[in-house]
């Protein structure tokens, strides 16, 4: 037997271009009890829709039984009011604004910090003017403010051992 129209059919259902009736025809081919072995694995999809049909009909009675069951049991449903204040409408956007004002002072502190603030320390070499036109008299000057710093750091160190420890200076 040559089962042409039935592999046709076939290639048009798997490509979504038959009609209704075409895989009515399909089912009733399938549903037959003697198959080709080669068409043998395409029988459990549509034995599988013939008994799925089978399985999912509503009765002619299924309005009637939904709308004794939705009309018997219907009870008015209360609705609870509530006053909403201004202030509590308003809310969500105070905090939107709180989380925006954040979000802009963070980037600026870290534009701060990671941003321009070395090129405020940098020395223009070219529109330096010394102060001293003595050589010497600048050496002075750096000296007694390094013999400060290092008498500053010399009583720090003293005061940090007399926490730590007694020591005797004679």
């Amino acid at each position: 037997m040559d089962y042409k129209y039935i592999e046709q059919l076939l290639d048009r259902y798997f490509a979504a271009e038959t009609t209704l009736e075409e895989e009515n025809i399909l089912r009733a081919f399938f549903s037959q009890k003697v198959i080709p072995a080669d068409l043998e694995q395409y029988r459990d999809l549509f034995a599988f829709q013939l008994s799925e049909r089978q399985e999912v009909q509503l009765g002619d009675d299924f309005d009637a039984r939904m709308l004794e069951l939705i009309g018997d049991n219907r009870q008015p449903a209360t609705v609870k009011a509530r006053e909403i204040r201004l202030s509590q409408r308003f809310m969500p956007l105070f905090k939107a604004a709180a989380v925006v004002a954040i979000f802009l002072t963070l980037g600026q502190a870290a534009q701060f910090s990671m941003g321009d603030s070395q090129s405020d320390d940098e020395i223009d070499y070219a529109s330096y003017k010394d102060t001293y036109e003595d050589p010497s008299v600048a050496y002075d000057k750096v000296q007694s403010a390094l013999q400060m710093v290092g008498e500053g750091f010399n009583a720090q160190q003293l005061d940090g051992m007399a926490k730590d420890s007694t020591v005797v200076i004679e």
